[in-house]
């Protein structure tokens, strides 16, 4: 088995006497031939722990272990919240009005609630590298892990030229001196230089800036009481006004909610990035459910409370909210504060939207350089994406992954609004398709898992209602991915329609062209290998100066988290 690890230049010698990473146990969990399930070579039973678990680097993928728990806790709780609550949201309140921007954050909810339970139970148990992507390639074929991979880096590709696009619009509001591409370029090296920091400085630089968004938030929510109530000074007590003018589904019916859907999709895609942060999570074993737990309390506080507030402050129909040729894309905060009468309030929110985007571009390009250096290393993308430096920085995947914001420079003859709204629907489907594959390698999983004589009680994390929850996750997905473009049809625009189902059809045109060159094999359930990628907790035990191994304390288990 290769390394991609730097230091370990001369990985046999390492390996066999000690000097680097222990003997592997688990192998890579991915991929595996019909002679390896057979032979169950690297099957080792979860309860015994190898030396390779408490190593400050992945023996397999080369990444450092260095994100706490309450890095992954923030992450799951507001991380990736960007411009596509704070502004896309906007988009979706003008296409389907108050009442469809509630109907799509809570239906969209209750999916990435069902999906995030699916990815706890396999996360919790399996925190390997290529997080969900390597357990298709394991529990389904590895023809549906290359299409799984690929429409997640998609996502991530899309998003992260989302959060250009809105960085640079906001600077060239402030001031037009330096042109848009130029502003591009400053972030985009600044984000580069910072990347290569590790991931201590990104989990840190989560944790605050998440912290930030909080506090932003919920002071919004604030405001937006007083606001409704009267209390704002010269400003009549709104009340449900807007429900009633321009209404609540603003004359479009289904139609708004189906475009709304689209929009949603994208605010949630994030949710499930504690999977892929879990390999370089020092006690995925505490932190992933935790984390689990956390995304519940980001559905109803985050996601539910932004709906309700925005339907409530900002009319949908709004000119600010669709003009796509404004040189600052506006937020229905920025409108409910100027209608409010304070018209500065603009650069306060832009200065908010702005920490925003500064945490969601550090996320995006760290999913997408994750999500692209494990599927390098497991032969589904070019080989040298899946190389890390000594201190486990994926620079080639980082580079690539960060070169792909380059899209956001559609700003510069679309306008910002359009800009965003095209990239938006370009993602839109990826992320259904990608929630339903999860939903689907989760069905696989309990099957092989109950096949194979293991029952629900030896998991560490159980998912809720399973396995109710998991088929609904799968058909509610598809189900989305058909109709997210429904409002393409009356009247049809080829346009329109093209950008909204581009990317279903790549699904299926990775996967059966992936599996009829390579000649791919679908797992039956006796076939499945359930014990490489288990691993033990870093900080789970320490060793004393005699060399045996003792439980932390109390003080110990809180200093970890801090």
């Amino acid at each position: 088995m290769a390394h991609y690890h730097s230091d370990a230049a001369s990985d046999k010698d390492e390996l066999d006497h000690g000097h680097g990473y222990a003997q592997p146990y688990y192998g890579h969990g991915h991929g595996h031939n019909k002679g390896d399930l057979a032979s169950n070579t690297y099957a080792q039973p979860l309860s015994e722990a190898s030396a390779d678990d408490f190593k400050d680097f992945d023996p397999d993928s080369g990444v450092k272990r260095g994100l706490k728990t309450r890095h992954l806790s923030m992450m799951a709780l507001a991380g990736i919240i960007g411009p596509g609550l704070l502004i896309g949201s906007g988009g979706a309140l003008h296409n389907g009005g108050p009442a469809s921007l509630i109907i799509g954050f809570a239906v969209i909810g209750v999916i990435a609630f069902s999906i995030m339970q699916s990815l706890g139970e396999l996360t919790t148990l399996y925190p390997t590298g290529g997080a969900f992507t390597g357990l298709a390639d394991r529990f389904v074929d590895k023809a549906f892990g290359v299409a799984t991979g690929w429409n997640y880096f998609i996502i991530w590709a899309c998003v992260l030229a989302n959060e250009y696009n809105a960085l640079s619009s906001i600077f060239v509001f402030w001031s037009d001196k330096v042109p848009l591409w130029g502003y591009f370029l400053i972030f985009w090296f600044a984000f580069t230089a910072f990347q290569m920091l590790g991931v201590e400085s990104f989990g840190e630089a989560e944790f605050w800036l998440a912290l930030i968004k909080l506090v932003g938030l919920v002071a919004y929510f604030l405001f937006s009481i007083v606001y409704v109530a009267g209390g704002v000074k010269g400003a009549p007590a709104l009340g449900a006004k807007y429900w009633h003018d321009p209404g609540p589904f603003n004359g479009n019916g289904f139609r708004g909610v189906a475009t709304v859907f689209v929009f949603c999709s994208t605010f949630y895609a994030g949710v499930e990035s504690v999977a892929v942060a879990a390999t370089e999570t020092k006690n995925p074993g505490r932190a992933v459910p935790l984390a689990i737990r956390q995304v519940f309390w980001r559905i109803i506080f985050i996601y539910m409370g932004s709906a309700i507030f925005f339907g409530l402050t900002c009319p949908a129909n709004s000119e600010g909210l669709v003009s796509g040729k404004s040189r600052a894309l506006k937020s229905p905060m920025t409108i409910a504060i100027q209608t409010a009468g304070w018209h500065g309030g603009v650069h306060l929110i832009n200065a908010f939207i702005f920490i925003t985007c500064l945490s969601a571009v550090n996320s995006s390009i760290y999913i997408g350089s994750r999500t692209l250096l494990y599927m390098g290393q497991d032969g589904k993308a070019p080989k040298f994406l899946g190389w890390t430096n000594k201190r486990g920085v994926p620079v080639p995947a980082i580079l690539l992954t960060n070169a792909c914001g380059a899209l956001a420079m559609m700003n510069v003859s679309t306008g910002a609004g359009k800009a965003y709204s095209y990239i938006v629907n370009l993602s839109g489907v990826s992320t259904f398709l990608v929630w339903g594959a999860i939903s689907f390698t989760h069905i696989r999983f309990r099957k092989a898992w109950h096949a194979q004589g293991h029952t629900a009680e030896e998991l560490p994390f159980k998912s809720f209602l399973y396995p109710y929850n998991a088929w609904f996750g799968l058909a509610a997905n598809i189900f989305l991915a058909l109709v997210q473009g429904w409002a393409t049809f009356s009247p049809f625009v080829a346009g329109d329609f093209v950008d909204a189902y581009i990317l279903l059809p790549l699904f299926g045109i990775i996967y059966f062209g992936y599996k009829v060159i390579n000649k791919t094999h679908f797992w039956r359930a006796h076939e499945i290998d359930l014990d490489a990628g288990r691993r033990k907790d870093v900080d789970d035990v320490h060793t004393d100066t005699s060399g045996a191994p003792r439980r932390k304390g109390f003080w110990g288990r809180i200093g970890e988290n801090f």
